[in-house]
């Protein structure tokens, strides 16, 4: 081997040895005592590992390294028991950590640079967030955990199991139960996504902040729970709708996410509407920010898991139903059956006209990127109209007064972008 990529492989390895071992001493906090292992103990590890793998390859034998790592364990075990011992501690978070450093250095040797690379940073990211996991650990409920578990099952297990064809003539060739349980899968994964970064935050956070990550779970409760908020505290008026504004336009950056990820030449035409309409209502939110000078007191929104297998089955319902009656829409009446029937099934929920259209939306789809287009940004402004129905019918005069303009603001911009430019 040339010694140039020798040494660069070896002071890889150096180089996360360092860096567990610089997070390893500054989470101690306790200069005065010695550490079990610090910045050099953790450099020497990665070292030692990389000089495994070495010794393993000029050996044409597993034994060069398994020797060095013998006695590493060695110690590794007696150092356990006398922080037991002396500290009645039962944790083996640095051990854990000097065997990543070990075998990270080893993956250097063997040129997995990228690997290892990514062990040492995950490992020290690990580490360093020790007091915000415990924290998440504690805010999660049985609840949350039966419910993650069933996400698993139905994506891990009920997911490959599914029939993979078409069944029918059209429009009933639409219906292929994997990709209609793959939406529900997508689905439950963006919300399930926001959910989390909701209880890493904690359950009370500030109001702009609400309205951002309850956009990416489901802005509905946000606009529900915020508006009911608004008749016991009028005074906050401009701070709900700066959080339901805010949760709004996240709606279309979530649509936008599952386009893509279906679909991205249809994404080549949707996203100006709908960047268009969430630019607006971000805008909006900005001067109801800067005029009104909302406070950023702490306000609890209830957000259920939103993983809960029987509201999986309603949405895999619901988009099955969605996407044959768009497909029949398309094959009977056209254009105009397409944006009726995105503007009826978008006023409860935008995610199945939106897959429904990424589906159908293309060469294979049968419907022009256009029509797709269009149907999606119907489907998203009649569910924007709908929960702007809700704060008109819950909210506070002053809550009222304030969502309006932007919510005309948001339908103008996502239609007029849509069907006149």
């Amino acid at each position: 081997m040339v010694s140039t990529t020798l040494f660069s492989r070896f002071g890889a390895a150096l180089a996360i040895g360092v860096l567990i071992g610089l997070q390893r001493e500054y989470a101690y906090g306790d200069p005065e005592e010695e550490l079990f292992a610090g910045v050099r103990t953790f450099a020497l590890i990665a070292l030692l590992g990389a000089t495994g793998a070495l010794i393993a390859d000029e050996l044409a034998s597993p034994w060069g390294f398994i020797g060095l790592i013998l006695p590493l364990g060695g110690l590794l075990v007696v150092a356990y028991f006398v922080n037991a011992w002396q500290h009645g501690g039962t944790g083996m978070t640095t051990e854990m950590a000097t065997i990543l450093a070990l075998a990270a250095g080893a993956l250097c040797y063997w040129d997995y640079l990228a690997l290892a690379a990514a062990v040492g940073v995950v490992t020290t990211a690990l580490l360093s967030l020790k007091p915000e996991m415990h924290a998440f650990a504690q805010r999660i409920t049985r609840e949350d955990i039966y419910a993650t578990l069933q996400f698993a099952v139905i994506t891990v297990i009920v997911l490959p199991v599914l029939p993979n064809r078409d069944f029918g003539p059209p429009p009933f060739d639409v219906l292929n139960p994997y990709e209609v349980w793959l939406m529900v899968v997508l689905i439950s994964g963006i919300s399930f996504l926001g959910y989390v970064m909701i209880k890493l935050v904690g359950p009370r956070q500030g109001i702009s902040l609400t309205g951002v990550l309850g956009g990416i779970v489901s802005s509905t409760p946000v606009t529900l729970s915020f508006a009911q908020k608004s008749q016991e505290e009028e005074r906050l008026g401009s701070s709900f709708a700066l959080a339901i504004i805010v949760a709004w336009s996240m709606t279309f950056v979530r649509v936008l996410v599952e386009v893509v990820t279906i679909n991205r030449a249809l994404f080549g035409v949707l996203w100006p509407p709908l960047v268009a309409a969430s630019a607006v209502g971000l805008g909006y939110g900005g001067y109801l920010y800067l005029s009104q000078r909302p406070p950023e007191e702490a306000e609890e929104v209830a957000f259920s898991n939103p993983f809960e297998l029987g509201a999986a089955l309603k949405f895999g319902l619901l988009f099955a139903v969605v996407l044959l009656v768009s497909k029949a829409a398309s094959l009977y009446a056209g254009d105009v059956g397409v944006y009726l029937s995105s503007f009826i099934a978008g006023l409860p929920d935008a995610d199945a006209v939106t897959l429904s259209m990424a589906r159908l939306s293309g060469a294979q789809g049968g419907l022009s990127l256009r029509t797709g287009t269009r149907a999606i940004v119907i489907g998203a402004m009649a569910n924007t109209l709908a929960k702007g129905g809700i704060v008109l019918v819950t909210g506070s005069a002053q809550l009222r007064r304030a969502i309006l303009p932007g919510m005309v603001l948001i339908l103008t911009a996502g239609i007029g972008v849509a069907f006149i430019l």
